[in-house]
């Protein structure tokens, strides 16, 4: 995790080649339309494009492996040729090790390396960046793991046993990213405290933010004459989320809308700088 006075926070921004994510499914299922939006990204600001093949919306159900590598491997190529930073959102070691291979130099992984034994030694071959989340179900079951006495702790504890693990297995540690896993198996309110303390579960690591449009959002700013239930009228709540994150020191947001988010860090760190100038 960054400190006050360290590099911006990155922007990451979501490109979804799937027919079903909650947000954007079917908008950019096709090649030509997700390497268009991906320019798009870039240009409003996205450092890196996190590209995903299989929705992870809660009940979303799994997707076959060779249509998820289908779906993503022709629109990473592209752009990795291109030049722009590219991560692949998978849950599966063919189609990270794949995806490495045509260009992506960041698995990002909902699972943190659990749905798939074999993820661990493929990062680790591979010596790329892992963003590691808490994650404690699949999709279509997640929200009845939402049980938790002391949510930041076992949250912390259960992501240092997953670094533990993949250490073990030959990931190197600076090459690890956490992600508090908010919307997953945290429903509702379990997600501020995550938010609020997150030097107290990063144990100084990288962490990536991954709130846009999710539903704690909608219930925050729900009133009436609001359609929260709408996932595109949380972009405002989410760039108020990425000014905080920012603020907070993490390594990234992970954004639909990058020239919002973009926006947001670059005022932080203008604050940041005057701050630091003026001590």
């Amino acid at each position: 995790m960054g400190t006050p006075g360290s590099p911006a926070t990155l922007v990451m921004g979501v490109l979804n080649v799937t027919p079903d994510s909650f947000s954007d499914g079917g908008r950019f299922e096709a090649t030509d339309a997700a390497i268009s939006h991906a320019h798009r990204l870039v240009s409003r600001g996205a450092d890196i494009v996190d590209i995903g093949g299989e929705s992870t919306r809660p009940g979303a159900e799994r997707v076959d492996p060779a249509e998820e590598m289908e779906r993503v491997l022709p629109v990473i190529r592209a752009l990795a040729q291109e030049g722009v930073v590219v991560s692949i959102d998978t849950m599966r070691a063919a189609t990270a090790e794949a995806s490495v291979a045509a260009g992506a130099s960041i698995v990002n992984d909902v699972s943190g390396g659990l749905a798939d034994p074999r993820m661990a030694a493929v990062v680790a071959a591979a010596d790329v960046d892992f963003v590691v989340m808490h994650w404690r179900a699949h999709s279509a079951t997640m929200d009845a793991h939402d049980q938790y006495v002391d949510v930041v702790r076992e949250v912390r504890d259960e992501l240092a046993a997953r670094v533990d693990a993949l250490t073990a297995a030959g990931v190197r540690d600076e090459r690890i990213i956490l992600d508090p896993g908010l919307g997953f198996a945290k429903v509702a309110d379990t997600n501020w405290p995550l938010l609020a303390t997150m030097a107290e579960w990063s144990g100084g690591r990288r962490v990536l933010i991954g709130a846009s449009r999710k539903r704690f959002l909608g219930t925050v700013i729900a009133r009436p004459g609001v359609d929260a239930g709408d996932p595109a009228r949380r972009d405002h709540a989410t760039t108020a989320v990425t000014a905080l994150a920012a603020q907070a020191g993490a390594w990234a947001v992970r954004v639909h809308d990058a020239r919002a988010s973009s926006d947001a860090v670059r005022v932080v760190s203008a604050w940041q700088n005057a701050l630091d100038t003026t001590r």
